[in-house]
């Protein structure tokens, strides 16, 4: 993991009126934007095909070409660094919708997940995006189902309410154009533990035993007093559980690795511990965060306002129809942790030590494309 320390001068435009100001804030897990960081008993799986992915075949008379434990890349210095190849049983990957065009069939993918079929506010899913557009991809197709709100997500599960079978039904429904459904709901109630794991069991039914069923979850170290993602629990009633192994640090928290490896390892450990091996999948992210020590993009209160002023030398008050405003110019400094080929392919080979196999990756567009060269799959 690098860290990257710069300094930027910025223009701190900033409106005030008489009235107070809310604040609007999504902290999203992904990098589209300069500030955009996108701010689931019974036995094992049942009748799951395995991973459909083509693999290139050697000519009549050809040997099959070795894979190397080492692969080499050329430094800048013109030296060479080794880097380890590491392969897997699956290896997950999500996409976004409008952002299928960065997902390329000759990756090495054993599933792709498909995000999202969004459920509303009205605890609907209006709209379930069409897997055609992977019509040459090889590997397995699973349709994220995502819900966000806590409020929402309360009366999407409960099993009393109209809202949990019109979803249920609609999954049922859109699992057939996919081979598997996958549950990505972040923001479950503490008294609502049990009606997930009851919704969880619904869907399976629903989908059929021909289907995968596999959930995201967040990463733990060790067992919580109050715990909503119960692994041991959960486990059963899924064929994967993706967890998701990023946000350790996040915006508007201290400045930190998204993932750090030592944090990682600790997950790892936890999970291999409450998860059974054929079920385990572990999410990397493939985005950064910043942080900068000067947070001006915030609601103000007129004793800061005139703070502000006196710290920044503000001598010159304007005003737009009566409203008063002022600028003025400032050194930020920005502090962003990220990850690249190297990062990546650290993390992984510490996963591979622990006898991981199967890994998932949040999501295709955001990454270094060179670490693809890095990771392979198993035959």
């Amino acid at each position: 993991m690098k860290k990257q320390i710069f300094s930027v001068s910025i223009s701190a435009l900033v409106l005030l009126a008489l009235a107070g100001c809310a604040k609007e804030k999504k902290d999203l897990s992904g990098m589209e934007q300069a500030q955009e960081i996108i701010a689931i008993e019974k036995s094992e799986t049942q009748d799951i095909p395995p991973s459909p992915i083509e693999r290139d075949e050697p000519s009549a008379g050809e040997a099959p070409q070795e894979v190397t434990e080492a692969e080499k890349t050329e430094e800048s210095d013109g030296t060479e660094k080794k880097l380890p190849v590491n392969s897997y049983k699956e290896i997950w990957g999500y996409v976004m919708t409008e952002r299928e065009h960065f997902f390329k069939p000759n990756m090495p993918v054993t599933d792709l997940c498909y995000f999202a079929a969004d459920i509303n506010s009205y605890a609907e899913i209006p709209t379930i995006p069409n897997p055609k557009v992977f019509a040459d991809f090889k590997g397995r197709t699973h349709l994220v189902v995502f819900c966000g709100g806590r409020a929402l997500t309360h009366f999407t599960i409960d099993p009393e309410g109209e809202p949990r079978k019109r979803i249920l039904d609609t999954i049922e429904g859109a699992s057939k154009k996919y081979d598997g459904i996958h549950i990505d709901f972040e923001n479950v109630g503490l008294r609502d533990a049990e009606n997930f794991r009851l919704f969880l069991t619904e869907t399976r039914k629903r989908i059929g035993p021909g289907k995968m069923l596999s959930v995201a979850l967040p990463a733990r170290t060790r067992h919580l007093r109050d715990e909503v993602y119960e692994y041991t629990k959960i486990a059963p009633l899924v064929d994967r559980i993706i967890i998701m192994a990023y946000d350790e640090h996040w915006s508007g928290g201290k400045a930190g690795p998204v993932a750090s490896m030592g944090w990682c390892r600790n997950v790892a450990d936890f999970c291999k511990r409450n998860i059974p091996e054929e079920k385990l999948v572990m999410g990397l992210p493939f985005y950064g965060r910043a942080w900068e020590d000067h947070g001006f993009d915030t609601s103000w209160i007129f004793k800061s306002i005139e703070r502000i002023k006196g710290e920044n030398n503000v001598t010159e008050i304007k005003r737009a129809d009566s409203v008063p405003y002022f600028e003025f110019d400032t050194n930020v400094h920005v502090t962003a942790y990220y990850d690249d080929r190297d990062s990546l392919t650290a993390r992984c080979s510490m996963y591979s030590e622990k006898g991981i196999e199967k890994l998932a990756f949040w999501r295709i567009g955001q990454e270094d494309t060179s670490f693809w060269e890095d990771i392979g799959l198993k035959d």
